[in-house]
């Protein structure tokens, strides 16, 4: 018999079928008492006579059985032997876990506060001089080793307007736009053409590298990342000392559209852009910075779920934080391990994780709208039924009570705690990316990268100055002033090639001429005219070969003026 069946028979037993009561109330001392009792009751003859009966106390043992089948029929069992308890969940407001109630410092560090007054020097605290040297180095080795010519070079200037270029192709939308386009005289933009020639950007392009090629066989035997690593790891470095976070984190992925060939690339079919990279990154909810992200290079042990959050997190565990995860990432050891490290846990939990109860993965049988509560230790799980055959559940160490929303929707508090702490920087990425067509895959890594740098650029510009400027009006400030240093070297190269031009014509001696024979008769004007107002002449000179006039003629041998003033 089951026991939901066997409980409700035992409710429904008559209280005098029990055999677990006790004595009488009203014990009768003798049989001679009662046979008493009816004698002296004479003068009531006529009335019928009838005997109070004694009365049987309530069985005791009786709430005792049914408080333990109530209690066996709260408990639920995972797959993995996880034990989860039903919880009523009420309409008053939740409580918050103590780690919660802290206040965390959070904004620009020192180090940031000190370096920024403009965009230019938001973008250097990220993507610092030490960044952009290692890049020239390495691109200019690279272009010595391909072009067999040790004369080609580029600055860092140079390279920071070729970022710049990149941003402002983002801004237009021009990734595949062609670049004749953007420097067409008649429909393109004066910024490119002003800021250098489309084949110098090209050539750019072609030889841009970001890892010395000698040492890159022996750093791939245990780095796949090896090619952009030490690029990235600085600008991760950068990111993390530039800005606190405050009390809540997300932790989620990032897709970042590629179709370049590498160990690594994915093909997810249900994606707009079905070929990419995933990216794993930590953001601050409030000021949607990105705190940390390093990329996903295959199944190993670091790229376990668990192992991906603490090490995203790990420079900001012990500070009493919430960390938001979504369902790649969601589990009851991850929310064990945090709460080690004084850190609260809410997320989505996917469904086959073998821990759920039974009544997280049943989507038949609950009402619409419905909520059910279920704890384990600290752990507070929620399952909600959003849609008549989808269950939604919320595992959180920060709610020890579930609250229900008093709208015709009736969500938990836990669900609207978890959507108002998304971040989206997925999709920020995307809105300006300076993404373009390439076949390698190191420079679409560096592509990604200047998007997340665009991204933490303008919230440190932002906190630092207290100036809010719209990120696409920062994003242009900030290519304008990172080819300023390359104009003004261009401007001052330019007139240093005019001055020489003009000492050089200064040194050089007047062209050599031809002699020209005049036909016989024939006079033509003088082509010296030192001395004469336009005389007519025959002769010509005989080292420059100009027609020269006896007015300017010099003396002794047939010389004009100019040419016997320098004998």
């Amino acid at each position: 018999m089951a026991l939901r069946e066997a409980l409700v028979m035992l409710r429904d037993l008559d209280e005098m079928e029990s055999d677990g009561g006790e004595e009488l109330d009203a014990e009768i001392d003798s049989d001679d008492e009662w046979g008493n009792s009816s004698l002296h009751s004479d003068s009531d003859c006529d009335s019928d006579y009838e005997p109070v009966l004694p009365r049987r106390k309530r069985a005791r043992t009786m709430p005792t059985v049914l408080a333990s089948l109530t209690e066996i029929e709260r408990e639920e069992t995972g797959k993995d032997g996880t034990v989860w308890i039903k919880e009523p969940a009420d309409n008053a407001p939740s409580r918050l876990s103590a780690q919660n109630g802290i206040q965390v410092e959070s904004g620009p560090t020192p180090y940031a506060k000190d370096r920024i007054d403009r965009a230019f020097d938001s973008f250097h605290c990220l993507c610092d001089m030490e960044m952009l040297q290692q890049i020239r180095d390495c691109t200019v080795a690279e272009a010595h080793r391909a072009k067999g010519d040790k004369t080609w070079d580029i600055s860092v200037d140079e390279l920071e307007a070729f970022i710049a270029l990149l941003y402002v192709r983002g801004l237009y939308g021009g990734k595949n736009t062609p670049l004749e386009s953007l420097w067409s005289d008649r429909y393109g933009i004066t910024f490119f053409r002003d800021t250098m020639p489309r084949n110098r950007l090209r050539e750019i392009m072609r030889y841009l590298r970001f890892d010395a090629r000698e040492t890159r066989r022996m750093r791939l035997e245990t780095d796949k990342f090896a090619l952009v690593s030490e690029v990235w790891n600085a600008f991760v470095h950068n990111c993390v000392t530039s800005y606190k976070p405050g009390v809540n984190i997300t932790v989620e992925e990032q897709w970042f559209p590629t179709k370049t060939k590498c160990r690594f690339t994915q093909y997810i079919p249900y994606k707009q852009d079905k070929w990419g990279m995933k990216f794993r990154l930590a953001a601050d909810v409030d000021s949607k910075y990105v705190l940390n992200v390093f990329p996903y290079l295959g199944k190993d042990e670091s790229q376990q779920p668990e192992n991906v959050v603490m090490r995203l997190v790990e420079p900001y565990l012990g500070k009493g934080r919430n960390v938001n995860t979504d369902e790649v990432f969601t589990s009851l050891p991850l929310a064990n391990k945090l709460i080690d490290k004084n850190t609260s846990l809410v997320g989505v939990v996917n469904k086959m994780r073998r821990e759920l109860p039974p009544s997280a993965c049943d989507q038949s049988q609950a009402e619409l709208f419905s909520t059910t509560v279920l704890k384990h230790d600290k752990a507070t799980l929620t399952v909600y039924r959003k849609k008549p055959r989808k269950n939604i559940c919320i595992l959180s160490t920060m709610h020890p009570t579930v609250a229900i929303g008093g709208d015709t929707r009736r969500k938990p508090d836990t669900m609207m705690h978890y959507n108002s702490k998304n971040v989206g920087v997925d999709k920020m990425a995307r809105q300006f990316t300076v993404k373009g067509g390439t076949r390698r895959w190191p420079v679409a890594v560096f592509y990604n990268l200047l998007d997340l740098a665009a991204i933490n650029a303008h919230v440190l510009f932002t906190q630092c100055t207290g100036k809010t400027t719209p990120r696409r009006d920062f994003i242009m400030d900030l290519a304008w002033e990172l080819r300023e240093n390359h104009m003004r070297a261009k401007t001052k190269a330019a007139a240093a090639a005019k001055e020489a031009a003009k000492e050089a014509a200064k040194a050089a001696p007047p062209p050599s001429r031809a002699p020209i024979q005049l036909p016989a008769g024939k006079r033509t004007q003088c082509q010296v005219k030192t001395q004469c107002a336009r005389n007519q002449a025959h002769e010509s000179c005989a080292q420059c070969h100009r027609f020269v006039c006896g007015s300017c003629t010099h003396k002794g041998p047939k010389l004009c003026a100019d040419c016997g003033s320098e004998q």
